[in-house]
């Protein structure tokens, strides 16, 4: 009988030299750049510096500033408070921001040349997409507005002093929680703005909609571009999204895209004639790449402009000629920097793009340009989270070491990338390699295979504390992306299409050969583990083969069946996960179920 060795960080647990080791509780010591902002003149960088509050367990962040001439660095405010959402005015004079205190979130203005602050606004709901109309005058934002929840019976009031059960909740909503959130209140998130001096707050958008991400405006100030989903039936057409405009004084509200996909992330070039956004055109597949086009103010003439690059792109920013655009995607797991121009030319900028997802290495992180092309980006390694760094003239320099006291006392385990063939078709397949701290060729080590979530994601060289703590646990750690996985292109990534878990299975299997074939790992020390669609994929395993020692199945779907009837995200399942609906044809869902294959399981 197998012993059961425990894949969580215990004191009996695998270890190596405590004392030099990274450690569970080292995270609170992390700290990453985020929200990364320069200044249109390209001499200062406003960032969130995010870390870890051991008392309230919880991430929190203050804005910092970072003089790019000289490298001072110091803090924005006296706050000690969240703040978050920097954005610069478009002359560079002012910084606002958001910051939150026991009466909830606001919006703050601070003066750079004055080095003062004052708050702004007084609102009832949190602040969200911040944007400064061009002449510096006015601010739009995007806040959620609460409406009555539906009534279906009248309930008496309760008498003086009774201690009556709390009321029902009630919602007719299709979408009624989330994770992280819960229960979702009844209301919609809607456009306002307000002078930047202050004053009364403007609604500019109104009705039974939603109305979320980035706000653009006009060159003129005159309007505004956003997206959403106003038809009729949005909540089962959830999918889908349009570019609206709404003047800047309020009323009608425009759709200026049509058609079935999500479209989102409108930005109107620096001379005013041309809107960039992002999109596609739903058909209704595991994956498609999210595509840039260019359209006048009005939706006319639009144009698809990677089209004919197998990319997808998460981030833009147009360049001040509004010649192009500059984009963010990433490429066999790792985050890139690239200018697109309009003539369609594709001009490599940076690389290591990420660092904001902390807990295992998924892609991640932003960037932010000035009007003479300098970037400023989150920088990201497997040796450290997200820092500072900028690319200038061809060039990237990292800016800020973040956590050098902390890596100055611990020793990291070191990532290596690897790849293989698959055995399916020979395609070939990425992974990385976490050794344990003071790896010694000489010692046989168990590997633990850590499959990633999605699965329609992707695992990168970027740092993760879950991978170093299994390495300092004594782990070699092998995370792979099969097929399913984003960075490899459009086909690599619907492979999956009406086939989950599929071939994917093989590749991880595949890869588990490769390091036993290079003396990296040995038959009788192998152990899986992995969260959600990683979960999946570790209960799939062990029900196809019996090679692991353990396996820690987290957060998993074991039966898609019940999963897809009981929870209240299964519309958006509904038409992509597997051929007809549970009902009409359970099997579909049952084959591709890891609890069809419980019989087979005799890993502990």
């Amino acid at each position: 009988m197998r012993s059961l060795l425990l894949l969580v960080f215990s004191a009996f647990g695998l270890c190596v030299s405590a004392q030099e080791s990274f450690e569970m509780m080292d995270i609170f010591q992390l700290q990453y750049a985020n929200d990364v902002q320069i200044s249109p003149n390209g001499k200062q960088i406003v960032y969130r510096k995010t870390g870890f509050d051991l008392i309230e367990d919880r991430a929190t962040g203050n804005l910092w500033v970072y003089e790019i001439e000289t490298g001072a660095h110091y803090k924005l405010t006296p706050f000690d408070q969240s703040e978050s959402s920097p954005r610069w005015s478009p002359n560079g004079d002012r910084i606002a921001f958001t910051a939150s205190g026991s009466k909830g979130s606001e919006i703050y203005i601070y003066w750079v040349a004055q080095q003062s602050l004052a708050r702004i606004t007084q609102l009832s709901h949190s602040p969200g997409n911040l944007s400064w109309s061009p002449t510096g005058e006015e601010i739009a934002f995007s806040s959620f507005v609460p409406e009555a929840p539906p009534i279906v019976a009248k309930i008496p009031a309760a008498p003086k002093g009774a201690k009556w059960a709390a009321k029902p909740r009630i919602t007719d909503r299709l979408k009624h929680e989330a994770d992280g959130r819960g229960y979702i209140p009844p209301g919609f998130t809607h456009i306002f703005k307000v002078s930047a001096s202050g004053g009364a707050v403007q609604q500019l958008t109104e009705g039974r909609y939603n109305h979320r991400g980035p706000i653009s405006w006009s060159a003129e100030g005159n309007a505004l571009f956003f997206s959403g989903n106003r038809s009729d039936d949005w909540e089962y057409d959830f999918r889908n999204s349009e570019i609206y405009t709404v003047s800047s004084s309020g009323g009608e509200v425009t759709a200026i895209t049509q058609r079935d996909g999500p479209d989102g992330n409108a930005t109107v070039s620096p001379d005013g004639k041309k809107i960039a956004y992002l999109g596609y055109t739903d058909k209704r597949e595991a994956f498609q790449n999210t595509q840039l086009h260019i359209m006048n103010l009005n939706g006319s003439d639009i144009e698809v402009i990677s089209g004919h690059l197998d990319i997808d792109i998460s981030a833009i920013a147009w360049d001040a000629k509004s010649q192009g655009l500059y984009i963010s995607y990433d490429h066999h797991g790792n985050g890139k920097i690239a200018h697109l121009s309009l003539g369609k030319k594709l001009t490599h900028l940076a690389e290591n793009l990420g660092g904001t997802s902390l807990g295992r290495p998924y892609g991640s992180g932003m960037f932010s340009v000035s009007k003479n092309g300098t970037l400023a980006f989150t920088h990201s390694t497997p040796e450290h989270p997200a820092d500072l760094a900028m690319v200038s003239k061809g060039k990237t320099k990292r800016l800020t070491n973040l956590n050098k006291a902390l890596f100055e006392q611990k020793s990291l385990g070191k990532v290596e990338e690897v790849w293989y063939n698959s055995s399916i078709d020979g395609r070939n397949i990425q992974g990385w390699v976490v050794y344990p701290p003071n790896y010694d060729t000489a010692k046989k080590y168990p590997v633990l295979v850590e499959n990633h979530g999605g699965p329609i994601l992707n695992y990168g060289d970027r740092f993760s504390i879950e991978m170093q703590l299994f390495a300092s646990a004594g782990y070699i750690v092998f995370y792979p992306n099969p097929r399913g996985s984003t960075s490899y292109g459009e086909e690599f990534a619907n492979l999956l299409l009406n086939n989950y878990p599929g071939e994917d299975y093989n590749d991880v299997m595949d890869g588990v050969d490769a390091l036993i074939e290079k003396g990296i790992a040995h038959e009788d020390g192998l152990f899986v583990t992995g969260g959600s669609a990683g979960g999946i994929m570790s209960a799939w395993m062990i029900g196809k083969n019996n090679r692991f020692e353990a396996a820690a199945v987290v957060k998993p779907v074991m039966n898609w069946i019940s999963k897809l009837l009981v929870a209240d995200n299964y519309y958006g399942y509904a038409n992509t996960r597997y051929p007809e609906q549970v009902w009409e044809n359970p099997m579909n869902y049952w084959n591709f179920s890891p609890i069809s294959l419980v019989g087979n399981i005799e890993t502990p």
